[in-house]
């Protein structure tokens, strides 16, 4: 038995505080039809998995006794990070394996899983088109089952569209050097890291779910999307976010943060260039030079690669000529996501498709603020109108839920109706304004993503900007406090000091 390793999808997100990515149960689903490759290759490529700490699935290993053996499988396959599909002659002559592909394929679209098919001893044309013995074996089903061939025959010729690995061709038909290929790629592609996305990953779901429809992810050719809006309204926790649903699903992937800042240091351009290249192309302490070294690397070494690539906090055209000036750099099939403040530098980039982050629905936040207020989803019962009222006055602004949730926080019923009183006194627009301008300031999507998680604080490495930080959190929460409490404090003067 393989030794368990905690995995995390992406495609699915907690409504907790605990964690915004859930466990996968195993690490690879394989797929293989039992009478051909059973006793032969499978079993040598299930143990080359174990031993290389991999947690696979196999069927007449892992399947409990008793249980209904159609749903454990379609279970098993949703709950595997990876599936790896062996083609074989007679693959398609079992109902079993065709349906399970079918779900491989469904898993692929909607919850972001990994695809790898094996030809072993077929010709992926033939998979891909039903012909030859492949076709021969696909034709042995029953009549009354007709009105699933179509839904089987589109599974089959989609996963033999993937990249993967054809035995004649990879190593001369040297299985022991095929099966060591393919455990040195999946631990590869296993080692790729999640980015955490939010503490309280609120409204994430469906903005990732639109996101992804821009993407076009089956598609072949190359495009670009664009997430624009204000500071502080939740651009680069998006994209984190789509990044974790999707990024294993290419040839080399990198979440490039920080853009605008870095491109203004000495050489910043060089430096972004050559952390790009490095990720993509499985590099250490790659120098390129100047910038037109980087961008003739970019075109020579990315041009037949599948990436995805995001580009974060972008504020200047010459960050993105540098960075993604053309399509034709990039393999069929990459994607480039743009995050800025500057909706016409997208226009100008001619993006596929451009994307308004959006503030918060009434629900969301009351979730959100709740999170911050009292630790759990939704109100204590005896503050659901207050937290209603306060939720109100924010108008959506995420920055604005979680300031004030947090300093109302542990607050007794007369401070929570004293807040209320006085945040009704000032206009909305006020309240987002100056919260808006200060959060702006910051000059920083990751540095709006502290204030917004101030758990993440934490992974700062210099003593000194994670006191100043602390420093910094405290007084704007101590500064937003006074504000609620203070009626003769005006909105204006009170946020004079903080920046």
């Amino acid at each position: 038995m393989a030794a368990t390793r905690t995995l995390y999808g992406s495609s699915r997100f907690a409504s907790s505080s605990s964690s915004t990515l859930p466990h996968w149960s195993y690490d690879v689903f394989l797929s293989f039809r039992g009478e051909d490759t059973r006793k032969n290759f499978t079993d040598h490529l299930y143990a080359a998995l174990v031993q290389a700490g991999i947690h696979t699935f196999i069927d007449d290993d892992e399947l409990p006794r008793g249980h209904d053996i159609s749903s454990a499988l379609l279970k098993s396959i949703e709950e595997s990070r990876i599936s790896i599909v062996v083609f074989s002659t007679n693959y398609a002559s079992s109902r079993w394996c065709l349906d399970g592909l079918v779900k491989v394929i469904e898993c692929m679209k909607t919850l972001g899983q990994l695809v790898l098919p094996i030809f072993y001893d077929v010709v992926p044309s033939d998979v891909r088109h039903q012909t030859g013995c492949f076709g021969e074996a696909f034709g042995r089903h029953y009549m009354d089952e007709m009105e699933k061939v179509e839904v089987r025959r589109a599974a089959l010729s989609e996963a033999a569209n993937l990249s993967g690995w054809d035995l004649q061709n990879v190593a001369n038909g040297h299985e022991a050097k095929f099966i060591q290929k393919i455990v040195e790629e999946v631990s590869c592609k296993l080692e790729r890291i999640f980015l955490n996305v939010a503490k309280h990953p609120v409204g994430i779901e469906s903005r990732v779910e639109h996101i992804n429809l821009m993407l076009s992810i089956g598609s072949d050719d190359v495009r670009m999307i664009g997430i624009y809006g204000l500071g502080g309204i939740g651009k680069t926790t998006i994209a984190k976010a789509v990044y974790n649903h999707i990024f294993h699903q290419y040839e080399g992937s990198y979440f490039l943060a920080n853009v605008k800042e870095v491109a203004g240091q000495v050489n910043g351009l060089v430096q972004l260039q050559e952390l790009l290249l490095c990720e993509l192309l499985g590099r250490k302490n790659l120098k390129i030079g100047s910038v037109d070294r980087g961008i003739n690397l970019m075109k020579e070494r990315l041009h037949s690669k599948r990436v995805l690539i995001v580009l974060d906090d972008v504020d200047q055209s010459s960050q993105l000529n540098t960075l993604a000036g053309s399509r034709d750099w990039f393999g069929s099939g990459s994607r480039i996501i743009v995050t800025t403040r500057d909706e016409h530098l997208l226009k100008g980039l001619k993006v596929d498709e451009r994307y308004m982050a959006e503030e918060l629905n009434h629900e969301e936040s009351l979730q959100l603020f709740s999170w911050h207020a009292f630790g759990e989803t939704n109100p204590l019962e005896n503050y659901t109108d207050l937290a209603n009222g306060i939720v109100s006055c924010a108008s959506g602004l995420p920055l604005t839920l979680e300031v004030l949730g947090s300093n109302l926080c542990g607050r007794n019923m007369v401070e929570w109706k004293r807040a209320f009183d006085k945040l009704q006194q000032i206009p909305r627009e006020k309240i987002q304004e100056k919260l808006r301008i200060n959060f702006d300031a910051l000059g920083d999507e990751n540095l709006s993503s502290l204030i917004l998680d101030t758990g993440s604080v934490r992974s700062l490495c210099l003593p000194a900007v994670t006191f100043f930080l602390f420093f910094f959190l405290s007084f704007l929460f101590e500064r937003i406090c006074r504000l609620i409490t203070d009626s003769e404090i005006s909105l204006t003067s009170d946020f004079s000091g903080v920046m």
